[in-house]
């Protein structure tokens, strides 16, 4: 291969949606159990920094805990589930919809993550991903990484705005 060549398929590389998009640092997670889900943001939206960070939590995710950020403010927006979760004997129908973590700014040429504690209930369907659709606001622009592909296409990198996912696997 040529050097012209190698640079242009390096250039490609680094300009694919794949490599810039906020993702999920742990790919796989056991149904009913406990999960760590830290979002990383590679970068702002076309050079502007990033100022605020929204997680919209699917059905069947439980017991959401938003890590504090040092200069950040972290808000939770509370609303009902579509079904009931058993959760150590109590009863759920109510919890986090979703996470916004506000107030702090993140330049594009650095690198962060935002983390929650979360449980995936035993009512999600292993062998499937699971999507959490994250809203990315700027100061100049936004991006939406909401692109859930449809049912039985897998996860797929390939749309513009892919949300991040993670693959359930089953109870040991």
């Amino acid at each position: 291969m040529s050097k012209r060549a190698c640079l242009i398929l390096m250039a490609a590389l680094a300009a694919s949606p794949a490599a810039a998009h906020v993702s999920l640092e742990t790919k796989q997670a056991t149904v009913g159990a406990s999960y760590k889900a830290v979002f990383t943001v590679p970068h702002g939206c076309a050079g502007s920094p990033t100022v605020r960070i929204r997680v919209q939590i699917p059905e069947g995710v439980i017991a959401v805990k938003p890590m504090p950020k040092a200069g950040w403010n972290v808000d939770v927006v509370e609303g009902k589930y579509a079904n009931e979760y058993d959760y150590h004997g109590n009863k759920l129908s109510s919890g986090v919809k979703e996470v916004a973590w506000s107030g702090g700014k993140l330049l594009d040429k650095h690198y962060d993550e935002f983390v929650m504690r979360t449980v995936l209930t035993d009512r999600l369907k292993p062998d499937t991903t699971l999507y959490f659709p994250v809203v990315q606001e700027c100061e100049a622009s936004v991006s939406r990484w909401i692109e859930i592909p449809a049912e039985g296409a897998g996860h797929s990198h390939e749309g513009k705005s892919p949300a991040p996912g993670v693959k359930l696997l089953p109870k040991p």
